[in-house]
């Protein structure tokens, strides 16, 4: 018994819960939230970029895309053209370019074959080919 009168003596009491460093850690979340919601809104960090009057302005390369059908007709974009045709318009474009490739599944393996070995010989090696799941 003496004991248990002994241990209660040096018990505090708490009667308020000290909140101050949950407020604090909660800022901080919310500080972070807000940052990263900003650049997530922008979709980059703004920067005032520097002007350079020697700068060329780089031409933006946007993607080729061929397509053969279920005929086995080939267009490039959307101009319907023959092999050597269409050797022509590629090799006008750099090699770094994209070029997607559409084939139809009922089209011939043979015109597929035919259209890389032209991309092969191009050195064109940016190549997708679209499928569908």
């Amino acid at each position: 018994m003496w004991h248990m009168k002994k241990c209660k003596k040096h018990l505090k009491k708490f009667d308020q819960i000290n909140v101050i460093p949950f407020i604090d850690i909660m800022l901080v979340l919310l500080v972070m939230v807000l940052t990263t919601a900003t650049f997530i809104k922008q979709g980059v960090i703004p920067v005032n970029l520097p002007e350079a009057k020697a700068a060329q302005k780089e031409d933006e390369t946007k993607e080729v895309t061929l397509y053969i059908n279920a005929k086995g007709e080939i267009y490039f974009e959307k101009e319907r053209v023959d092999l050597q045709q269409l050797q022509e318009k590629l090799s006008t474009i750099k090699k770094e370019q994209t070029v997607v490739l559409r084939s139809d599944k009922e089209s011939r393996f043979q015109d597929f074959v035919s259209v890389m070995d032209v991309l092969k010989k191009l050195g064109l090696e940016q190549l997708y080919i679209v499928t569908k799941e």
